[in-house]
């Protein structure tokens, strides 16, 4: 079957590579325009495109989905179907324009976390597992008819880096193995609805506030929240250091059931910091204080001579 690919980061790439390695036939690739990036604010390219160009695919690069010429463009490749791997929400005139429609690649079992970021919020919710779907494209994000499904587990150590990569490799997979099933006519979508009663957890888009601590709360939650903004956007709070108040990212942290100080009080160490929480307290072990370089707490500590103390506990 001829096939369109539609995608953007890394997460992508690594789908591509399974189509092109199972000899699956990828006529184009729409991404992303080219944005300005770094200090020079040089145009960067994005990971599926620098992929694509190595293998002589075609690159579409619309700037505007429902722009006639690229929907002309697009059309002219004569795609059976279109894959969809992190790109961006697609018309019903791109998505419906293959005559077997548009399947994506979401990073969950759905209707779990349906939504922008379902990594995140898997570990900060706790989850002990999560998994990959693919499903066909409706107008409702996230919604439509799921093909198959393949389930991962989250491990105590994992944050959003580690498991990207676990999914990342799962998910590419499992879209070679859902384009098997669709060539010999082998496969037929179930609705979402068909798949249990449980009460739907969201995965909205995270924002600044997503990422603030409240210390006056239970300490694996705290923990949990590290994990699942770890390495982006990352975990922060806000401290005082000297006659000072910066800002603070976390990015790596254990924690101990211990402690009867009040939420938010500040222990340091030689080589790590802890923060009370309501049961218990957080040692992190790699931290980013506003404007200095990313760096582990006992580098950090080497440099600091004054009291820190937290300034907001919510």
């Amino acid at each position: 079957m001829r096939i369109v690919f539609l995608g953007t980061p890394d997460f992508a790439v690594g789908t591509l590579a399974a189509l092109l390695e199972a000899k699956k036939n990828v006529v184009a690739v729409v991404t992303m325009p080219d944005k300005p990036s770094g200090r020079g604010k040089k145009l960067q390219q994005s990971a599926v495109k620098k992929f694509a160009l190595e293998h002589n695919l075609p690159v579409l690069q619309p700037t505007n989905l429902k722009d006639p010429a690229f929907q002309d463009e697009l059309r002219s490749y004569q795609a059976e179907i279109q894959i969809v791997v992190a790109f961006r929400m697609l018309p019903i005139s791109v998505w419906d324009m293959p005559p077997l429609g548009t399947f994506n690649l979401h990073a969950s079992l759905l209707p779990q976390y349906r939504g922008a970021a379902p990594i995140n919020w898997a570990i900060i919710n706790g989850e002990k597992k999560t998994g990959v779907t693919t499903f066909f494209l409706k107008h409702e994000i996230d919604t439509g008819n799921i093909l198959m499904q393949q389930e991962v587990g989250i491990e105590e150590d994992d944050n959003v880096g580690t498991l990207h990569d676990k999914l990342l490799a799962v998910g590419a997979k499992l879209v070679v193995e859902t384009m098997d099933q669709i060539e010999a006519g082998n496969i037929e979508g179930t609705p979402q609805e068909d798949f249990g009663d449980e009460i739907l957890k969201p995965a909205p888009k995270i924002f600044k506030p997503d990422c603030r601590i409240n210390w006056d709360t239970s300490i694996q939650n705290i923990h949990n929240k590290v994990r699942g903004l770890n390495p982006y956007p990352a975990a922060s709070t806000r401290i005082r250091l000297g006659d000072k108040e910066l800002g603070l990212k976390i990015y790596s942290t254990t924690w101990e059931p211990l402690g009867n100080a009040s939420p938010g009080t500040v222990e340091m160490k030689e080589k790590v910091i802890g923060i009370q929480s309501t049961d218990g307290i957080l040692w992190i072990e790699e931290l980013q204080l506003e404007g200095k370089r990313r760096m582990k707490t006992e580098d950090f500590l080497r440099g600091v001579s004054e009291k820190i103390e937290i300034v907001n506990t919510h």
